[in-house]
């Protein structure tokens, strides 16, 4: 979908938006599973001319490659692997956190009673299944952290108002949309109600007319040199075994 005021591109079953206005960088790196690692690889170099003069950044990696988007987004993509990442071909697996330190397992505290969310701690690090394959990963960091800029991350719960009502008891609920759809930015501890961490998350009720919808993924191989007519989508799950 376009518009003058947004993008959504399709990676999967999830999307990025490319909203207009100031550009916004994650504070972490963005988890992209990819279809084949040489033709990734080759896009890359291919606009590396185009591109000077901005963040724009590249490495190969043993599986994919350490990329930084013309704004300064890090994405980390990765050939696929289903024993990673499950049956898919394309799509974003995970997008990973840096967070201050001593603040996972609050974290993973607050996904588990507040959202309702499978999170857990592994050393420093907190993850949070929010969709079938898909996690928010919380890795702490002595790093200082820029402001946040107002990006967000989207998920949907089939718990819809159980949620809502702890996060509106807290103060946390920073905005509602509709009667599908609400958003709040502040992971806190559920102690104190200091603030752990904080990134908009945009909460979608599975009674949204929208959810589960097929996207459209683009071949990435096709182009207008190589067209063959019945190959411009991709198929981003595995075939069955």
């Amino acid at each position: 979908m376009t518009g003058t005021d947004n993008t959504w591109a399709n990676a999967g079953a999830s999307q990025f938006h490319l909203p207009t206005g100031p550009a916004q960088v994650l504070r972490g790196v963005t988890g992209l599973v990819v279809p084949d690692r040489a033709q990734l690889l080759e896009r890359l170099a291919r606009v590396s001319g185009q591109l000077e003069g901005t963040r724009f950044a590249f490495a190969e990696t043993e599986d994919g490659a350490e990329a930084t988007c013309p704004w300064g987004n890090r994405i980390r993509c990765h050939a696929p692997d289903a024993a990673r990442f499950g049956p898919i071909t394309l799509g974003i697996p995970y997008v990973e956190f840096d967070v201050p330190t001593g603040t996972a397992g609050g974290i993973a505290r607050f996904y588990r009673e507040v959202l309702g969310a499978p999170a857990w701690t592994e050393g420093t690090t907190a993850r949070a299944l929010v969709a079938k394959g898909q996690h928010l990963v919380f890795r702490e960091t002595d790093r200082p952290a820029p402001p946040f800029d107002g990006h967000h991350v989207q998920v949907a719960l089939a718990d819809f108002g159980g949620p809502y009502a702890k996060l509106r008891e807290r103060g946390l609920v920073s905005r509602e949309d509709n009667a599908w759809r609400y958003r709040f930015r502040d992971i806190v501890d559920l102690d104190t109600g200091a603030v752990l961490f904080t990134v908009e998350h945009e909460v979608r009720s599975m009674t949204h007319p929208m959810y589960g919808r097929p996207l459209v993924n683009r071949n990435a191989a096709v182009n207008n040199r190589n067209y063959a007519p019945g190959h411009e989508a991709w198929a981003w799950a595995m075939p069955p075994r």
